[in-house]
């Protein structure tokens, strides 16, 4: 028997698998199989997820772990910000170690142990990097040749304004007012960018964020083999960098930044050093449940009720105690 692990950060929920303990790895069309099967509500357990993430051995220097990211429709993210807080809480427990670097897709990024937000809130900041502006990195094409910083394109909605930063994962950010928040747009133009498109032709997050008040966001994401999420870590900080550089007298570098989202609440901290970006994100790591199963089954793609066994923690009812206690910022209501 192998261990699953239900996680979430910000209720972007995941299962974790670490390659470390199977006799045999699966290999990337097993691993897509198994995203496709477990995180499906219908043909999974646990009402489905986000995605799978994959814990394997690193090679690279001064770096406990490969994290790689695998999205409900099998294909691979570059990076997860939520899913790599709850990687690091699950190698720090592992290795009895509270500061260390993760590999992921295109950075060993630093990672480390903070204060519990609340009672059995554990939580952690991670490394968001690289940054990236120019088109090439999304790619994004008829925009423009450079890059796009609050910018109008009336192509993909008249009335606002847009910003693409990658994280390296893509991201297209507007700043929008509680009406267009709550409205159909940003699952239309989503879903429309997300499709075959004359402009992201790999897709594209894409972000509304509501400015509440100085260093204060409410931040909703339409994710890139997803949907809606309750929270996408890169994509609130995507956001907050994008609401230091174009709103600067409400967004601050080098401050705390409080991010609300569908899902609870993150902060952030966005910096610049000459060219260079990067954003510290920091929230919860939570772990809902620890499912046992047959090695067997994970290489068959069929981790069902019926062929695994399932403990809940106590950890869920104390996250959702803190998100209760938090400000009532929006009409997008946590999914419980």
């Amino acid at each position: 028997m192998v261990q699953l692990r239900k996680v979430h950060g910000s209720e972007n929920h995941f299962f974790l698998l670490d390659q470390t303990t199977l006799d045999q790895q699966l290999n990337d069309d097993e691993l897509s199989a198994l995203a496709q099967q477990v995180t499906n509500p219908d043909t999974g357990i646990l009402d489905g997820a986000d995605g799978v993430l994959v814990v394997n051995s690193s090679n690279h220097a001064n770096v406990l772990g490969q994290m790689r990211v695998i999205n409900a429709d099998g294909s691979e993210a570059s990076m997860c910000g939520n899913g790599l807080r709850t990687v690091s809480r699950y190698l720090a427990e592992k290795n009895h170690t509270n500061q260390f670097k993760v590999e992921t897709l295109t950075a060993d990024l630093q990672v480390s142990r903070q204060n519990d937000l609340a009672a059995s809130v554990p939580a952690f900041s991670v490394e968001i990097s690289p940054v990236r502006f120019k088109p090439a990195d999304f790619p994004f094409t008829n925009l423009g040749d450079g890059a796009l910083i609050d910018q109008p394109v009336p192509a993909l909605a008249p009335g606002l304004n847009f910003t693409a930063i990658a994280v390296p994962n893509p991201h297209l950010i507007s700043f929008v007012d509680e009406e267009t928040m709550n409205g159909p747009l940003l699952g239309e133009l989503g879903a429309r960018l997300n499709g075959a498109n004359d402009y992201f032709p790999d897709g594209v997050n894409v972000s509304f964020a509501q400015i509440l008040g100085k260093n204060q966001l409410f931040v909703r994401t339409y994710e890139r083999g997803v949907g809606f999420t309750n929270a996408c870590g890169t994509g609130m900080s995507a956001t907050s960098l994008a609401f230091a550089m174009v709103h600067p007298n409400v967004g601050q570098f080098d401050h705390t930044i409080s991010v609300y989202n569908p899902g609870g609440m993150v902060k952030t901290k966005v910096h610049q050093s000459d060219d260079r970006y990067w954003i510290d994100l920091i929230g919860n790591a939570t772990e809902t449940h620890l499912i046992d199963v047959n090695e067997e089954e994970l290489h068959n793609a069929n981790v069902t009720t019926e062929t695994a066994s399932i403990q809940e923690t106590s950890e869920e009812a104390a996250y959702l105690k803190f998100v209760d206690q938090l400000p009532k910022v929006s009409a997008i209501a946590v999914k419980k």
